[in-house]
């Protein structure tokens, strides 16, 4: 189990320092729409874009733990940056430093370290939750793979210079193998721009402005074979295996939202102080009082959870995080966090609700984990699962029988 180091004291004083620079710009990054590229050569300056790379590929070989501790003071001031740290530490490099060959993980860590935030391609127009139903192809034609589809809601595109796409692998008979991640390169500014991918519109959203949410399109895109990242168990269970790395970043998620409600909390505690009515301070309103308690009890619970989860990637047999405790961590942090944070926007009442302090911005913000990387449906619908320990079917062929009454859960899950 983890046990903190100098390296891991170190990395969180920074990480505290940089939030507190990064509250100022907070609000620019969001009315502009804007990518925080100052705030990522800083993070890169500090060591913290890559900082879990192993320490032979470049990086400091950080824990989960220390990154979930290093996201969350980041997260407290800058949702954002916050963000790109989980994806430059988490999921797909994880996927690409675990899974990846040799020659690709020499190729893709000092990208990472110089400041680029992979981004994870899963999401398709029609294949959401149901991941499995994904329709992108990569078909083998010789020494190259020929990849074809449409991903949507690519947090990074456009932004982002390696792109880990998951797809449906066919030989050279077109028979299909399983699902697959590819690793895609780009770069225009270097002049790597691959023929065959196109980032599409942006999507305008709610929260999280200056992070594009883009749909990107293959269109016979070439793949040298050498860029096709498969696991050990080899592409029948591959996507099972790549996805065991998504859940680092489903730990990251929560952590965001925890970290954005404890800086809630942190500017609720000043204005009760500083604001008065009926001639004292708010901070003597029992009500307040009990509402800010009650704040602090589901976000300390929140991190105990998460830190739980991380340090389950360090246990005998475990690569990352454990399915089942990411997925309970993530569930129970991005909904209180989405309470907390509401409740401290009504703790100011309308100046909350105005963009004159953070809180508005903060709840657009923390809204979206209870969506993205598994919406908190799925994740309970995957609990649910480990605590039956069956598998739950949702598709209508998952079951068998002529009625509702007689349709049997599947097999044990393995």
């Amino acid at each position: 189990m983890s046990v903190s180091t100098d390296q891991d004291t170190e990395l969180v004083a920074r990480a505290r320092a940089l939030a507190t620079g990064f509250a100022d710009k907070a609000a620019h990054w969001d009315q502009t729409r804007n990518y925080c590229w100052d705030n990522v050569r800083a993070m890169q300056q500090a060591g913290l874009m890559g900082m879990t790379i192993p320490q032979q590929y470049g990086g400091l070989g950080a824990s989960y733990l220390t990154a979930v501790q290093v996201i969350e003071e980041i997260a407290k001031s800058c949702t954002l940056s916050a963000r790109i740290l989980v994806e430059a530490n988490m999921g797909g490099i994880s996927a690409i430093m675990n899974y990846g060959s040799e020659r690709q993980k020499q190729f893709c860590a000092p990208i990472v370290l110089a400041g680029d935030k992979p981004a994870i391609c899963i999401t398709e127009p029609d294949a959401g939750s149901a991941a499995t139903e994904m329709t992108t192809s990569a078909r083998k034609r010789g020494g190259r793979y020929i990849l074809n589809g449409t991903k949507h809601w690519i947090t990074g595109g456009g932004v982002s210079k390696l792109y880990l796409v998951f797809a449906r692998v066919f030989n050279e008979q077109d028979q299909e193998l399983g699902i697959g991640g590819f690793i895609v390169h780009r770069d225009p500014d270097r002049g790597i721009d691959p023929k065959g991918m196109t980032i599409g519109p942006r999507e305008r959203t709610m929260g999280l402005c200056g992070m594009p949410e883009t749909v990107i399109h293959f269109e016979n895109l070439e793949l040298d074979t050498e860029f096709a990242v498969v696991p050990p168990s080899g592409l029948k269970r591959g996507f099972a295996d790549l996805m065991n790395a998504y859940n680092s970043q489903r730990v990251g998620a929560g952590t965001i939202a925890m970290g954005v409600a404890a800086g809630a909390i942190d500017h609720a505690k000043r204005y009760l102080k500083e604001r008065q009515q009926f001639g004292r301070p708010l901070a003597e309103f029992q009500g307040l009082q009990w509402m800010l308690a009650d704040m602090d009890v589901a976000i300390h619970a929140a991190r105990l959870m998460l830190h739980e989860a991380a340090r389950s990637a360090e246990l005998p047999g475990n690569t990352f995080p454990n399915k089942t405790l990411a997925a309970k961590a993530k569930l129970f942090a991005s909904e209180q966090a989405i309470k907390v944070v509401n409740d401290a926007l009504q703790m100011f009442g309308a100046r909350g609700y105005g963009d004159k302090e953070p809180l508005e911005r903060m709840y657009r913000d923390v809204r979206m984990f209870t969506i993205g990387g598994g919406t908190a449906q799925v994740l309970k619908t995957q609990i649910a699962g480990s605590l039956l320990d069956m598998k739950v079917p949702q598709t209508r062929d998952g079951y068998s029988g002529t009625s509702n009454a007689n349709r049997p859960l599947l097999a044990a899950a393995e």
